[in-house]
């Protein structure tokens, strides 16, 4: 659990017009935002965490809330094609994010209408659904606002797909994670227990649908810094953003 004070003044609902926040509007020195953005398993949730605890930053893979949203289209018995349908929902469903109050290896507690879903986003079913369901551009409109107000002092990281690109395009440091689709694939399968082949079709799968996606399409931002993750341990990629940041005046 993280030990500093949470600040719940920035907790955000999905889909309230109230949540329209940017760390602009914040008194004092704006926050200073991490944009890490990059395909899936290319190391975002290992190193972020990592990065937000040596800078005293906030943390939250912005994909947590597509998940929910996902979960709960399936729960609801919605179409993943029916972007205004899920829509609705993203503005409709009560969705809370805040830091975790259990280890068993979530990295947020994600709450939809009060219960506890941080398990229940992760399941295959969801894995499957997310990029469909987050492909719509009513979806991702939703969704918005909801990112930019978990922004707070002194520091955030956003990690994501589009951070950089769509959410906070003028974020001071934007970080593409990146590493080959084997690579990813072999993280992602001795992490699920799931067969390697099967993984490695979906995540290519997942990768074409994302890139190629009319609304906000997984690419790094112009001004990124590329980090490729091959053959990097964890603590060589923190240092690495952690010197980046401080270069850049960031705080902590």
């Amino acid at each position: 659990m993280d030990p500093r004070p949470v600040d719940r003044t920035h907790d955000r609902v999905a889909g309230d017009s109230s949540a329209a926040h940017t760390f602009t509007d914040v008194a004092g020195p704006p926050p200073f935002v991490i944009a890490l953005d990059g395909p899936a398993a290319s190391g975002k949730s290992t190193v972020g965490p990592a990065v937000a605890e040596r800078m005293g930053y906030f943390y939250l893979d912005t994909g947590v809330l597509y998940r929910a949203i996902t979960l709960a289209a399936i729960s609801h018995g919605v179409a993943l094609d029916d972007g205004e349908a899920i829509a609705h929902l993203a503005r409709t469903v009560c969705l809370e994010v805040h830091p975790p109050t259990r280890d068993d290896g979530r990295q947020v507690d994600v709450l939809m209408d009060g219960q506890d879903v941080s398990l229940e986003i992760r399941q295959p079913a969801v894995d499957r659904g997310v990029s469909a369901a987050s492909a719509h551009q009513s979806v991702r409109a939703a969704l918005g606002a909801p990112q930019r107000g978990a922004i707070r002092a002194p520091g955030t990281i956003l990690a994501g797909r589009d951070i950089g690109t769509v959410i906070v395009p003028e974020a001071p440091l934007k970080v593409w994670l990146t590493a080959s689709v084997e690579e990813r694939a072999r993280r992602r399968s001795a992490q699920t227990g799931e067969d390697l082949a099967a993984v490695l079709g979906a995540m290519r799968q997942r990768d074409h649908v994302d890139g190629t996606r009319a609304v906000a399409p997984m690419k790094p931002a112009v001004d990124a810094v590329e980090i490729v993750t091959d053959g990097l341990a964890p603590e060589q990629i923190v240092e690495e953003i952690v010197a980046l940041a401080r270069s850049r005046g960031a705080p902590g």
